[in-house]
């Protein structure tokens, strides 16, 4: 690697001398073969640059003084929006990102990561988990594990896809939108082994591969479900579905609404925030905005409770608090948290924490009874 990159670099001091001497390229090119085109393709390797928002991001743009959380504004945030087949998910989602100027992430599918890299074009089946739609709804207790491998090569594609978004917005600023993500994959397995089209042990073990997979990762601000009643899914299916999707059964989408509605939906509630809306109220794009600004997401929150995976965070014994609960510093530069700590005689204490690149820490302590510890 050293050795390339000391050819690189006489490779572009050759071409800076010869425009300095106003030499042309075929002239350069007789001093030494293969220097003209190897300067040609030096002068366009650069840091990586988002091709979105043209910003530079790399460690060198670090060293610099680049920093992604300046770039940073009200809408620099993660949103997912959740429902049944049909419901709709997908145009809302767009709908969503182009009205506040987010990035939108259409569903992953089995094909993801074929068509974010290299010429874009699909491969066989056989790169690709062996597996496929079509043959999930024409046979889903195929009895060779069809069905769990489609849905745990899925799983892998979410993974993915959302990392990737995680990476768009902490490297340009930009929001972004998914529509369903690897925290919400699971209500199709869910369904699966309600329906019997997969075995107990396969739950077992996708749960295991889930918690190694998305523990690390930081959960979105905001879930929007749109709820569509398995009757207007089904007929929506029927109307615009592909023929193959046509052989889904009734109870399959009713397996997946009940595993939204009573596992996903009150677990990820922990963590973000929860926007449910009807298939009417979905259609209505500028009150779906409205109610998002409302829910607080056109604001920069100081701290808001269920953004606390978002933050740094910070130790209270490091911190010489004496008492009080746990304080999260604001990923990023500028980010300030105003906390409010509980002395042990029930006088009132409050600490100004900055969190930057350097971890910096100002506390200003207030106390009535002499000087902080």
């Amino acid at each position: 690697m050293s050795l390339l990159v000391s050819r690189l670099g006489r490779a572009a001091a050759a071409r800076g001398w010869a425009r300095s001497s106003g030499l042309g390229s075929a002239a350069l090119s007789s001093v030494r073969p293969g220097v003209s085109a190897l300067g040609s393709v030096l002068l366009g390797a650069r840091i990586h640059t988002s091709p979105e928002q043209s910003l530079q991001y790399g460690w060198l743009a670090y060293m610099l003084g680049e920093r992604a959380s300046k770039k940073f504004t009200e809408h620099s945030k993660v949103f997912t929006v959740e429902g049944n087949l049909s419901s709709g998910k997908g145009k809302l989602a767009q709908q969503i990102a182009e009205k506040l100027g987010m990035k939108h992430f259409p569903e992953a599918d089995i094909h993801y990561q074929d068509r974010i890299s290299g010429d874009g074009q699909l491969l066989p089946e056989k790169f690709n988990g062996f597996c496929n739609l079509e043959k999930f709804y024409t046979d889903p207790r195929s009895p060779d594990g069809h069905s769990y491998r489609l849905q745990s090569w899925i799983f892998g594609s979410r993974v993915l896809q959302y990392a990737d978004a995680l990476e768009h917005l902490l490297s340009t600023g930009q929001g972004v939108v998914l529509e369903r993500s690897p925290y919400s994959d699971f209500v199709f397995l869910d369904a699966m082994l309600k329906q019997g089209y997969v075995h107990r042990r396969c739950l077992d073990h996708y749960k295991e591969i889930k918690e190694i997979s998305i523990s690390e990762l930081l959960p979105p601000h905001l879930v929007i479900y749109v709820d569509v009643p398995v009757p207007e899914v089904q007929k929506r299916i029927q109307e615009k579905g592909k023929p193959y999707e046509k052989k889904v059964s009734p109870s399959y989408l009713q397996s997946i609404e009940d595993a939204y509605k009573r596992t996903f939906l009150p677990e990820i509630s922990e963590s973000s925030e929860v926007l449910q809306y009807s298939a009417t109220a979905a259609e209505d794009v500028e009150k779906c905005a409205g109610q998002v600004c409302s829910a607080g997401f056109c604001v920069r929150p100081e701290l808001r409770p269920r953004d606390h995976h978002w933050r740094l965070p910070v130790r209270q014994d490091l911190l010489r608090v004496p008492s009080g609960e746990c304080c999260w510093g604001k990923l990023g530069d500028t980010a300030r948290v105003l906390l409010a700590v509980g002395a042990a005689r029930g006088h009132g204490q409050s600490a100004l924490l900055a969190a930057g690149d350097t971890a910096r820490v100002l506390l200003t302590i207030e106390d009535s009874q002499g000087t902080w510890p």
